[in-house]
């Protein structure tokens, strides 16, 4: 028994660092590349179309307008058949009064035509300018080479035999030759042929929206205020339309006032808050005044708003999101009758 016993003997342990280490070292993988994710660039000079039609809306069959037509189309023939008896008439009571009111029908018939022919062109260049405005925001959006090319041609045709134009169309037809990508080619023409008009449109919605301020609120009679604020809106409908290229006839002038509408309604653009109203009349000298004055500020400011509307519904090119005037910096100039301007003046 006392044989068999091992002798005592002495054993080296290693650490227990260095235990962990070596399977940690046998186990060590080539480390895993690095997955870089490049982010997409983002396109800051994305442009959005104005929304002049309710969305979901389709077109349906309307017996109004087939009715409207027929009773028009009726009354023109009613009309037409008086005149020609009327002129026969005249020939039968005498040679020189039938040829007088034969010579006065033909004036009337001439006048009738230009007329409406003009109401034709007003509509035809008021959709020519919703079409330019797509074909450009799609150059401008996706780089498309022939919406580009198509967007420059109207242009050209648009502000073609304009005095205030043709030192910008001169410039941007120097550039014709020149390597441009697309969306370049419709940017370099909004500077130079549309942006040298938007200081002038912000004139226009200034002047209007001030008298329409001053106006309501010296009217007694609260009848004539809608009058007075309808006829104001509409002329400076057809002023910002003929400036960015329009030919507003009347019925080109009521179409664009639905768009604009439109665009207001879709947008929320007539929904003025609270404290914008208050930070303008409440605390300013307007709303000090009197409640008359009050009032007057506020269709003043549905009148700027109006005006902003119609700017982004007639420009030829659309704006880039973020870069329009806003409706603060406007009342800034309109509420205090032109004080932004003194305030600007170093001296």
């Amino acid at each position: 028994m006392t044989d068999s016993h091992r002798t005592p003997q002495a054993f080296v342990l290693p650490d227990a660092e260095d235990a962990d280490d070596k399977p940690a070292k046998s186990k060590r993988r080539a480390p895993a590349p690095e997955l870089v994710f490049e982010p997409e660039p983002e396109h800051t000079d994305i442009v959005a179309l104005p929304q002049t039609q309710a969305p979901n809306s389709m077109r349906r069959f309307r017996w109004l307008t087939v009715l409207a037509s027929a009773l028009f189309t009726l009354v023109s023939m009613w009309a037409g058949l008086a005149v020609v008896d009327l002129v026969e008439r005249f020939f039968l009571r005498s040679a020189w009064l039938g040829w007088v009111a034969l010579a006065v029908a033909a004036t009337a018939g001439v006048a009738a035509l230009a007329i409406i022919l003009r109401e034709v062109m007003g509509l035809w260049r008021l959709k020519a300018i919703e079409d330019l405005q797509e074909h450009a925001a799609r150059a401008i959006n996706l780089d498309e080479r022939s919406s580009a090319e198509k967007a420059c041609a109207e242009l050209e045709t648009i502000f073609a035999g304009r005095k205030d134009a043709a030192e910008g169309l001169r410039q941007f037809r120097s550039h014709r030759n020149d390597i441009l990508d697309p969306r370049d080619r419709v940017k370099l023409a909004d500077s130079l042929l549309v942006q040298p008009l938007d200081g002038e449109a912000h004139k226009i919605i200034a002047r209007r929206a001030r008298r329409v301020t001053l106006l309501t609120t010296v009217t007694p009679v609260a009848a004539l205020d809608i009058l007075f604020v309808a006829a104001q809106n509409l002329g400076m409908l057809r002023e910002l339309a003929t400036l960015y290229g329009g030919r507003p006839s009347t019925l080109a002038t009521l179409k664009l006032a639905r768009m604009v509408a439109t665009h207001l309604a879709v947008t929320g653009g007539l929904a003025l808050s609270d404290n914008l109203i208050q930070h303008f009349v409440g605390k300013g000298l307007l709303g000090k005044l009197s409640a008359r004055f009050g009032e007057g500020a506020v269709n003043g400011i549905l009148t700027s708003r109006i005006g902003l509307a119609a700017v982004a519904v007639c420009r030829p090119v659309p704006r880039e999101a973020g870069s329009g005037e806003t409706l603060t910096n406007l009342l800034k100039e309109v509420l205090t009758f032109g004080g932004k301007d003194k305030a600007d003046d170093p001296h």
